[in-house]
């Protein structure tokens, strides 16, 4: 395959769950992937990849200046991904780290620029109408109390809300070609952070009964098939600014894609309880966490029990149509996989 238009890929984030995936994926395919990472980040995986690693973080501009000299693209997967913590951390690494990525690109000459979104930016409300890249950014979801007691939820989709909204803008002024992915939910080898190992944990812990219906839609792509749309976004897209739901092309029932992890791993999926009895116990446990300076969420939050219970689904019409993306793993191979990796290293 012929790389020469972009072939020299500087990526942000290369330690995380997309980051490292993006990793593997470009320099297998024969990019030259230069891996910006922080110094007190773990990089054993990115010693065993063909790529070049450079110690850089999105909050300093002058280190993203230097190391982005020379590059054909730049892939931004770093960002403080997480459901908890402080605002201004949120808004220092999603808002202001993105707005030095793009700031650096643009002072080096870099010819397309890759921002990883959300599918939060458009809302996470129970909608049984797929939304799509002209649907409004509507970040805030109104949790009880939320007005004096905010959640760390709503962070996260706020703060990757203004990164776009302000990336857009930048790429208008200078006429930067930019592209922005936003993935659904994402599942798949080492991933700690968007819900299904925890999941997972909960479910080999043989608790009877647990949160979830049968009616709510939960749309989802395997990390894997998540690194082909980037490629594809990378070469295919027109220039100027333009942004892609990654997704499945069909939205399956989130009880369904629980009972194939839970099938996996040889357990037997919990007994769905309505929200009316999870909810008291999701605002307690997030209590009890606040109360007690917990460094990570609860499996259970006000933000988490809503998302067992709300319809969350997107359109990927226009990423099939302008990429030819489709994915190449079924949903029943990436768990597979994704299942039996947790096994391999212990982790389930």
């Amino acid at each position: 395959m012929d790389h020469s238009k972009y072939n020299r890929i500087f990526l942000t984030g290369a330690t995380g769950f997309i980051g490292s995936h993006l990793a593997e994926y470009f320099s297998r395919k024969g990019y030259q992937v230069i891996c910006g990472v922080q110094h007190t980040s773990d990089i054993t995986f990115l010693r065993n990849l063909p790529v070049k690693i450079v110690y850089a973080d999105v909050t300093n501009f002058s280190e993203l200046v230097s190391v982005t000299k020379g590059v054909d693209a730049v892939v931004h997967a770093a960002g403080k991904v997480t459901d908890w913590g402080r605002w201004n951390d949120f808004h220092e690494i999603n808002v202001n780290g993105t707005r030095n990525v793009l700031m650096a690109c643009l002072a080096n000459g870099v010819k397309r620029v890759i921002v990883t979104g959300s599918v939060s930016c458009y809302g996470e409300e129970n909608s049984d109408i797929p939304k799509d890249e002209q649907s409004m950014f509507k970040p805030h979801y109104p949790y009880f109390m939320g007005k004096i007691w905010p959640s760390g939820m709503n962070y996260y989709r706020e703060s990757k809300a203004m990164a776009i909204i302000e990336a857009e803008k930048l790429a208008a002024k200078y006429g930067a070609n930019l592209i922005v992915i936003h993935p659904v939910w994402v599942y798949g080898e080492r991933e700690f952070s968007s819900g299904f190992y925890e999941y997972m944990k909960f479910a080999k812990s043989w608790v009877p009964f647990g949160p979830g219906c049968r009616k709510n839609k939960f749309h989802v792509v395997y990390v894997r098939d998540l690194c082909e749309a980037y490629e594809l976004a990378l070469r295919k897209a027109p220039d100027g600014f333009h942004s892609y739901i990654i997704g499945n092309p069909q939205v399956n029932f989130q009880d369904e894609i629980f009972r194939m992890i839970c099938r996996e791993m040889g357990v037997r999926k919990p007994w769905n309880l309505p929200k009316a009895l999870i909810w008291p116990v999701g605002l307690l446990a997030e209590v009890m966490a606040c109360l007690f300076g917990a460094r990570h969420a609860p499996f259970l939050s006000r933000a988490r029990v809503n998302l067992f219970y709300d319809s969350i689904q997107f359109s990927t019409k226009k990423t099939e149509k302008e990429l030819a993306f489709y994915p190449r793993y079924s949903l029943e191979e990436g768990i597979k996989n994704t299942v039996r990796w947790y096994k391999e290293n212990g982790l389930i």
